[in-house]
């Protein structure tokens, strides 16, 4: 079959297959069900299960959109085999699925790509799953209210900008990378979160439930500036928005979105081809391009033209990545969403 594909023939005919809230499967019927994101970052997933549905005459792929916690709770809830097939997780959600048991450890002879993938990044995985794609945390500005945009992170604190920051609840791993870059910033670490803390409680920063929330605050010029996940920026930009994104020194924060199965799926199979297919160039060169902006992991992939103002592309704009230590951060997840909510309180 052709692999030529545009974004008008990836979305037709996707509204029949996605997920209703209740997920029933039908007497006999070869179904899979991946848990997914939400909105116009979806369409790489839906693009991939019209290909393997084309593949595989009978099968039906359900891309069901929700928040991680409301999948990990039907996943515990149910009896004998799960309702959902594949999940991603970033990082801190990642390490939460492998200690409590609600993912697989892959098979990498069943994952020929996985050999493809960047060393650093599958030693990530902890063998559970495959790396599909990193995204950055860096800053978005409204261009129409800074007259000097900002250059580093420290800048957040710049009394030009007083005022007019918001930051990420740290219920999410937005707001988690964020005081985890603050505290590294400013003398702390993992380990030391609280240079990060007094930090952000000098900021006197507003608060945002979601990106979607604070991308909304800078449309509406609520603040001037917040950090943001690079692909929520380079989606407002595509819808005309006057937001720009910044991949602030000493660096914009990397967190690994993993592609995982999820233990007890009826079909072990078929999410080994789902996520195999997630490793081939042919996908990851689509969702590294816009609008999505998804990090590649796979060697050999270049980073599209059209992606390189959100996606590192250069050897120095990689090196200046920075990463968290999420095993670290990850037990404690539960008392930072406490202590934030305690100071932050609106």
């Amino acid at each position: 079959m052709s692999t030529a594909f545009t974004r008008r023939t990836l979305l037709a005919g996707v509204g029949a297959t996605l997920a209703l809230p209740a997920i029933v499967r039908a007497q006999g019927a070869k179904e899979l069900v991946i848990v997914s994101f939400a909105g116009q970052l979806q369409e790489p997933h839906q693009w991939l299960a019209r290909k393997m549905e084309a593949k595989h005459p009978g099968l039906r792929i359900r891309l069901v959109p929700s928040e991680s916690q409301d999948i990990v709770a039907q996943i515990k809830a149910a009896q004998g085999f799960s309702p959902f097939d594949a999940m991603p997780n970033g990082e801190p959600p990642h390490l939460t699925a492998q200690r409590e048991g609600y993912i697989q450890k892959l098979d990498p002879s069943k994952v020929p790509n996985a050999a493809n993938v960047v060393p650093e990044l599958m030693a990530k995985s902890g063998g559970f799953g495959v790396p599909a794609s990193y995204s950055l945390i860096g800053i978005a500005y409204n261009e129409k209210l800074l007259k000097t945009a900002p250059k580093s992170w420290a800048d957040l604190w710049n009394p030009e900008y007083r005022g007019k920051v918001a930051i990420p609840r740290a219920s999410s791993n937005l707001g988690l990378g964020v005081l985890a870059i603050a505290a590294k910033i400013y003398g702390g670490s993992e380990d030391n979160l609280e240079p990060g803390w007094a930090k952000l409680q000098e900021l006197k920063p507003m608060v945002g439930r979601s990106p979607t929330a604070l991308i909304q605050m800078l449309e509406r010029e609520e603040i001037a500036l917040a950090p943001i996940w690079n692909n929520d920026a380079a989606g407002a930009a595509a819808k005309g928005l006057p937001i720009k994104f910044v991949q602030p020194d000493p660096g914009p924060v990397a967190i690994i979105s993993f592609m995982s199965a999820i233990a007890k799926t009826r079909e072990p199979d078929l999410v080994n081809e789902w996520m195999n297919e997630i490793l081939s160039p042919e996908y990851q060169q689509f969702a590294a391009n816009a609008p999505y902006f998804f990090g590649p992991t796979v060697r050999g992939v270049a980073v599209p033209e059209a992606a390189k103002a959100y996606t590192p592309s250069t050897p120095a704009e990689i090196a200046k990545l920075q990463t968290v230590d999420w095993s670290k951060i990850a037990p404690q997840r539960g008392k930072i969403v406490e202590q934030f909510d305690r100071l932050f309180a609106s």
